[in-house]
């Protein structure tokens, strides 16, 4: 394996670890959203989209460790390519890869939970327009 290959991942740990930024920001800004319409009737909605959120915000906090993780191990593995030392190198390489693969299972597992809230916020809101309707 030459130093190349190691390389290739770079713009792709890198964008995607940009995405899982931007996922935690706007996860942030739904909490800040959730604060400003806490009142007695969308307690219960309010209460699930709580466990919802920390949920997701646990998995991002994992989906960016793992990435963070494999951007070094691929960095570290460049490094030890350059230096010679192929077997360590194709091993980092290796570890980098299944940290990579584990970020992204944590993303989709984040995913479905983002998709259940969304729908629950649907829920919602088809509930209220039906109430007022009446």
């Amino acid at each position: 394996m030459d130093l190349t290959t190691p390389a290739l991942l770079f713009p792709a740990i890198s964008l995607l670890l940009l995405a899982y930024t931007n996922r935690f920001l706007v996860l942030a800004q739904l909490i800040r959203q959730l604060k400003q319409m806490d009142s007695e009737e969308d307690h219960t909605l309010i209460a699930r989209q709580i466990g919802m959120l920390r949920k997701r915000i646990v998995l991002t906090k994992r989906m960016q460790a793992f990435g963070v993780l494999s951007f070094f191990l691929c960095t570290m593995s460049m490094f030890l390519l350059f230096l010679g030392f192929e077997m360590p190198g194709i091993v980092a390489f290796g570890i980098s890869l299944v940290l990579l693969s584990l970020s992204l299972l944590y993303s989709l597992y984040e995913i479905q939970i983002s998709t259940n809230a969304i729908n629950v916020e649907l829920s919602s809101f088809e509930a209220r327009k039906g109430a007022s309707r009446q």
